[in-house]
């Protein structure tokens, strides 16, 4: 056991649903376990500037007991810094002043792969850290804080326009976060029962994607009585065309990572299906047998694009969210103390925390294509000709895990 008596809790990266769960949590367990707990603000912003910090921030049970677990957020702050890009060549000694000088024996970081990869530099520099998993975007090994809530909001926000687009015979496409995996494309629109599904591990073929669109579209608005229908498109910001290549606008620029911030998945989708629509002389005849044609004015269906954005990171934390982030703080503590660090936490059952190291947690995991054509023998596009699901049978003896 490590004779620890502060804690410092950073949240980096983007926001998302559970964190403010686990910064209570962390919070919580540390105080009965007879150990404060220092917000370090701002993220590594904050922590590269630990050393200058004029008032800081005791979190005890009492001031935690304001911060709402169920709203997505943060209460410690964000930033994204890659702390090795910082040009200053004291930084390190800079950073391990500012722990120093506040008397904080470890770090409980909560944050993705970039925040991990942080980590782990800070960990080769004798900095003890222990890692709760966040992102939305759900491309760790384990389960993260924030995955379910995000679902569940562009599920939400998914399903609720189509009620705009049957008002108005329209296509409508939602653009999700997710960068280069597609899980949040992929569950959030299932969960909406979208008609095509975009992700980045499945090159888009534009031409099935349009084929598709058209027959379901047509046939919705012939069967119904009022002559209305609409064909709703999920698409991750990621996506690649049919030759691998990545779909952006090459003028958005770089994040503090390499990255190249993702747009315009959504509008060249838009664009590519209002082509082949142009010149497809069956549209037009669908439009003047349904009433619908007016020359020069309304001769084609409308298409639009919608980018919730940050929305989808906003509002209220998943149930689940905060259950996990409750469990992932209080054993990210337990592991500090037991002298367990470099390590991420991947999840509770019962009694027994289970945990990796965080260089292999970290790790890009993508959406199992085994899995898509499940959905494909159900109607859902995934901008290709579907495949046949081949399922192994598999009988479980005994008792089953579950998380709740």
């Amino acid at each position: 056991m490590q004779d620890i008596k502060r804690i410092g809790v950073i949240t980096c990266g983007g926001d998302c649903g559970g964190l403010n769960a686990v910064v209570k949590s962390v919070t919580q367990t540390a105080a009965s376990l007879g150990i404060e707990t220092l917000v370090v603000p701002n993220g590594y912003a904050g922590l590269y500037n630990l050393e200058d910090l004029k008032n800081p921030i005791i979190l005890t049970p009492e001031r935690v007991d304001s911060i709402d677990a169920n709203l997505a957020g943060s209460e410690a702050g964000h930033s994204r810094v890659k702390i090795s890009k910082i040009k200053d060549p004291d930084k390190y000694r800079k950073i391990k002043t500012g722990l120093s000088k506040f008397n904080i024996d470890g770090l409980v970081i909560s944050g993705g792969d970039d925040t991990g990869s942080v980590m782990c530099d800070l960990i080769k520099r004798g900095i003890r850290c222990v890692h709760v998993p966040k992102t939305m975007d759900l491309d760790l090994q384990p389960y993260s804080v924030g995955g379910d809530s995000s679902l569940n909001r562009i599920a939400q926000f998914t399903e609720e326009l189509k009620t705009t687009g049957l008002s108005h015979n329209r296509i409508m496409i939602v653009e999700v976060f997710g960068r280069y995996v597609g899980h949040t494309a992929f569950r959030g629109g299932i969960g909406a029962e979208a008609d095509c599904i975009l992700i980045p591990e499945i090159p888009v073929d534009l031409d099935v994607v349009y084929n598709h669109m058209k027959k379901k579209y047509m046939e919705r608005v012939k069967r119904s009585d009022v002559r209305a229908g609409t064909y709703t498109i999920v698409v991750s910001e990621g996506i690649t065309d049919a030759k691998g290549d990545l779909i952006t606008d090459d003028s958005i620029s770089m994040d503090a990572f390499g990255h190249k911030k993702l747009a315009g998945a959504g509008k060249y989708v838009r664009t590519q299906l209002e082509q082949r629509m142009n010149v497809d002389p069956e549209i037009r005849e669908f439009m003047k047998n349904e009433g619908f044609y007016v020359p020069g004015v309304y001769e084609l269906p409308e298409i639009r694009e919608v980018i919730p954005g940050h929305l989808v990171r906003s509002g209220h934390s998943s149930e689940y969210d905060v259950n996990f982030g409750k469990e992932a703080g209080s054993a990210a503590v337990r592991l500090l103390v037991k002298g367990i660090d470099g390590v991420t936490v991947v999840k509770i059952r019962g009694n027994k925390i289970y945990y990796m190291t965080t260089i292999d947690a970290i790790k890009q995991r993508r959406v199992n294509l085994s899995l898509v054509p499940l959905f494909e023998a159900q109607g859902v596009c995934f901008g290709r000709e579907p495949l046949p699901y081949k399922p192994d049978f598999i009988h479980i003896k005994g008792e089953i895990e579950r998380h709740l």
